[in-house]
């Protein structure tokens, strides 16, 4: 059974940081690229950022320049630094494949605001 655990998120003043943090298992883990997603109160669940596992990274146009996604291989976690945060970022924040398989963890939550 797939699953994902994601950790890090909280409340958090306009321009802080935060690091997030999601683990799955190994067999997934090094098999596929990995990705972060969001999804803010009445919108759809977007893509924020995916990283390969060769370690090439892309980014939505909304976080670039702010957010980094890297990958421990060791740990079979991938990572998520946010950092001059604003309150659009405001979601729940979930890790998953890419593309994403069809089971979801519980997220975790990001709040942005003074």
């Amino acid at each position: 059974q797939v699953h994902f655990v994601e950790s890090g998120g909280g409340l958090v003043q306009p321009g802080g940081s935060l690091r997030l943090s999601c683990a799955t298992s190994a067999s997934i883990f090094s098999r596929y690229h990995m990705g972060w997603y969001r999804q803010a109160p009445g919108k759809q669940r977007e893509l924020v950022a995916t990283i390969t596992t060769t370690g090439s990274t892309n980014y939505a146009d909304s976080v670039k320049g702010r957010f980094t996604i890297s990958r421990d291989n060791a740990k079979n976690t991938v990572y998520l630094q946010m950092n001059s945060l604003k309150p659009d970022d405001t979601a729940v924040y979930y890790c998953n494949t890419f593309p994403a398989m069809d089971a979801w963890g519980k997220g975790t939550l990001v709040t942005v605001s003074s």
